[in-house]
């Protein structure tokens, strides 16, 4: 019955070329990433050095030709930085933070939830609930109490996404170690009497990893979405640390005197790069779940 539904639902955009929206997606994430790579080799300037910004240029239209020889082909915001430039550095800031976090929780959940499977008891119940209790609240909410008890950084906004992102592997983890656990080899590698940190960490965690490898790139994409709006609300990175979000927030405040390129552009790069994020990572799954594909 489910399967008939989906089918239904699916039936009207059978002939949407899905596979050339995917090939697309993987050509603009690479663009992404190959533009955060070369910023300081192909950006105009640098929109950080006090010493190539003049400030009788800010909020100039896209299209300006400034008086240092720049072409302003996106404009300036309000202290006379290149839109084109902050776009650039900001890729960079962007793609850091939200990787290094993603790995770094994709690492602590899926141990601790496979220690949760392989240990159970006590140990299950106390990573479970902790678990429970982080996904039981708003991701925001934990970020920015994250964010105001560790104070403003780089390094403190990963640590703040790493809270937040770590309790969904957990739970992913834990689920696949649980079937994991009941097979055979697990049993031959307890009869071997092979030590705990070698089950786990040799055998049980390996064989737990898969559905992580497909969640990544969403965890990527809400990474970037999360930092883009603790900067929007003037808790991301620092001033001098230039992300998507906070040139968003840099051009929100002029939206309504008709400088919309201050904000748009930025908004148009960032949801540009989320967007191409998922479709790669939906593609992903389905390439290594083939189940996935049966509706």
């Amino acid at each position: 019955m489910k399967t008939d539904i989906l089918r239904a639902l699916k039936r009207p955009l059978s002939g949407f070329p899905w596979g050339q929206v995917m090939t697309a997606s993987k050509i603009l994430l690479a663009i992404y990433v190959l533009l955060a790579l070369a910023a300081p080799l192909i950006a105009p300037q640098n929109p950080y050095d006090p010493l190539q910004i003049f400030g009788w240029e800010a909020s100039s239209p896209p299209g300006t030709r400034g008086s240092g020889g720049y072409l302003y082909m996106l404009g300036t915001d309000g202290l006379g930085r290149d839109i084109a430039s902050t776009i650039l550095y900001g890729l960079r800031i962007s793609l850091v933070v939200s990787i290094t976090s993603a790995a770094i929780a994709a690492v602590i959940g899926l141990t601790a939830g496979v220690s949760a499977a392989y240990f159970g008891r006590w140990v299950d119940v106390i990573i479970m609930r902790l678990v429970d209790l982080q996904l039981s609240l708003p991701t925001i909410l934990v970020a920015l109490i994250a964010i105001v008890t560790l104070g403003p950084g780089v390094d403190r906004i990963i640590l703040a996404l790493v809270i937040v992102q770590w309790a969904t592997y957990a739970r992913l983890a834990r689920g696949v170690a649980l079937s994991e656990t009941r097979k055979s080899y697990m049993d031959a590698a307890k009869l071997m009497r092979l030590p705990r940190s070698r089950i786990i960490f040799r055998h049980l965690l390996p064989n737990s990893i898969a559905p992580a490898v497909t969640f990544f790139p969403i965890e990527v994409g809400h990474a970037i979405a999360l930092e883009a709006t603790l900067s929007f609300l003037g808790l991301g990175v620092p001033i001098d640390k230039p992300s998507l979000g906070s040139a968003v927030a840099n051009g929100f405040q002029y939206l309504l005197t008709g400088q919309y390129w201050i904000s748009v552009f930025p908004g148009l790069a960032l949801f540009g790069l989320i967007a191409s994020i998922n479709f790669v990572g939906d593609d992903i799954r389905h390439r290594l779940d083939p189940r996935s594909l049966s509706v």
